[in-house]
């Protein structure tokens, strides 16, 4: 046969329950077949001795550049999504993903900031970094309720990002708490009518009311039973700060009545996210959170900040630059320790690493080319280290879960919160027959996350072979700089409902339609609605042990 087989490994298989000596072949991209004495390919992988699995797929990335994707293939990911915040405009991000090319599999939810952004500001920028680090000068958009034609402006936006192939809407809420309830509805029911995800960064994750991670999530678990829409959860631990117990408590008992909910969560008790965003400036961070100004880090020189003031001068000069958010300290406190394996290893919950992009010591983001990493390059470790640190610390040391369970977590519940809405999805995160040949091929016992908060671009050790869409991309712990394997992950798009009507769209030159109404049209909000999501594919992935 030709292609490639991978033989005498140990496979491990999520979806079959497979855990046992075996060989996997690869033709044309999928996986052909998985048993024993499958030989005479064209090229082998040797792979005795070590663990073969189904690729890891993050559902949460923000990196999404060629540098991103190579330190996340260490890790054991084949396929990166940027689903909490997504993108937009939808069609053009993923042109210019294929124009360039990626090394690994990409796709993107619409993004509900940048829709809030044009809509109330009148800014048509472009998702990226920058722009949304400058878009918080502007605050109308970050704390005001949006009036009914701004609301109609917002759905619009996203539904052309979801009629353009959006994998479904990832809500930041937490940087717009302005945001009304009615509002929110509305975009929810909007996923609902789309049969699609929202992806949501709660409101509020304080530790004590008003404005609490509790009530964050009550609201969260009231827009799933009065809508419909499939909530996901982004990183249930930072969410919930240091009141993950009574958080974990909520959520388990809305899945437990039925409810379309499903969570995500990383292996670290350090957050990171833009200087800019707004409960950094809360007149009560230290009384909400229980931290002092202290616990907020520059991610380029280290610097931790030493009051408001000085914090607030930051925030006006460099609103984009990334900083880290110190919150369990899960080294020296046995507790916060605890607290942090309750979100890690919630029932259903699949692991995400939350991945921030590269910056150098300058502050501008790095995309480039060079392999390794520029030595000033930084980000969290999560972007280098999520899945092998889960791995290594969950798994093999303190043997919290199987290496099976530990594999589905990583891989197959991903690819499931997203089959019922994305069809590309259903063919990701298992190793049989007709399935996606993504694959990775580790080293169990040394297998391990490198990346810390002093040397953040180590790449992960221990992944010996990395095969994306068919093709090797590392071999024997040996990345090919040269290839570009990825392949994007998307919705199917939905040309036949995009609006044409002059009052509402106009067709640029490279034909892209662009907003010229906040009118709501029923044209771009009405779907090919196909089943709505099922509460038992939800529960099934939410309630296996």
């Amino acid at each position: 046969m030709g292609g490639l087989v991978i033989s005498g490994g140990r496979v491990v298989d999520p979806a079959s329950g497979m855990d046992a000596i075996g060989d996997v072949a690869v033709v044309d991209g999928k996986i052909a077949a998985v048993g024993t004495g499958l030989g005479g390919a064209e090229r082998q992988i040797d792979a005795t001795g070590l663990v073969v699995a189904p690729g890891f797929i993050d559902l949460h990335a923000h990196g999404q550049t060629i540098p991103a994707d190579r330190m996340q293939a260490f890790d054991g990911v084949t396929t990166s999504l940027d689903l909490e915040a997504g993108v937009l405009p939808v069609a053009s991000w993923y042109k210019r993903q294929a124009e360039k090319g990626r090394v690994l599999n990409y796709g993107a939810a619409a993004n509900w900031a940048f829709a809030r952004i044009g809509a109330m500001t009148g800014s048509n920028s472009e998702s990226s970094l920058e722009s949304f680090g400058a878009a918080m000068r502007d605050r109308r958009w970050i704390e005001n309720v949006a009036t009914e034609g701004e609301v109609g402006g917002i759905l619009d936006r996203l539904a052309i990002g979801l009629n353009e192939g959006g994998i479904g809407i990832g809500i930041l809420n937490a940087y717009a708490p302005g945001a009304g309830v009615q509002e929110l509805t509305a975009v929810c029911q909007l996923a609902a009518d789309h049969a699609v995800p929202t992806f949501t960064h709660v409101a509020y994750m304080s530790r004590i009311d008003p404005e609490s991670a509790a009530e964050a999530y009550i609201r969260l678990i009231g827009y799933a039973g009065a809508t419909g829409a499939h909530m996901h959860i982004c990183h249930f631990n930072s969410s919930s700060k240091m009141d993950i117990e009574r958080c974990v408590a909520l959520i388990a008992k809305a899945q437990a009545q039925g409810l379309p909910i499903t969570v995500e969560a990383y292996p670290y008790g350090t957050g990171s996210t833009v200087l800019a965003a707004t409960f950094f400036s809360d007149p009560k961070f230290e009384e909400r959170n229980g931290l002092g100004y202290d616990s907020v880090q520059r991610v380029t020189d280290g610097h931790r900040f030493g009051s408001r003031e000085e914090l607030l001068a930051a925030q006006a000069e460099e609103p984009s630059t990334l900083v880290l958010w110190h919150v369990l300290d899960i080294e020296n406190n046995a507790h916060h320790r605890d607290l942090l394996d309750m979100a890690v290893l919630y029932p259903g919950g699949a692991i995400a690493s939350d991945a921030m992009p590269w910056t150098l010591s300058d502050g501008r983001p790095y995309t480039g080319d060079a392999w390794p990493l520029p030595d000033d390059a930084t980000s969290h470790p999560r972007s280098a280290g999520c899945f092998t640190r889960f791995i290594r610390e969950w798994v093999r040391e303190r043997k919290k879960v199987s290496l099976l369970e530990g594999i589905r977590k990583c891989a197959l519940i991903p690819a499931e919160i997203l089959s019922a809405s994305t069809p590309a999805m259903r063919a990701k995160g298992r190793l049989q027959a007709g399935a996606d040949a993504d694959v990775v091929v580790f080293d169990f016992e040394t297998l391990s996350d490198r990346a810390t908060f002093s040397a953040m671009n180590r790449p992960a050790e221990g992944v010996r072979h990395l095969v994306v869409s068919g093709q090797p991309l590392i071999s024997d712990g040996v990345l090919d700089v040269a290839a570009r394997p990825g392949r994007p992950v998307r919705r199917p798009v939905n040309r036949r409902l995009r609006c044409r009507s002059r009052s509402c769209w106009s067709r640029a030159s490279s034909g892209r339609a662009r907003p010229r109404s906040s009118t709501i049209c029923w044209r771009m909000r009405t779907a090919s609605v196909s089943p709505p999501w099922s509460t038992i594919s939800v529960r099934s992935i939410s309630t296996r042990s």
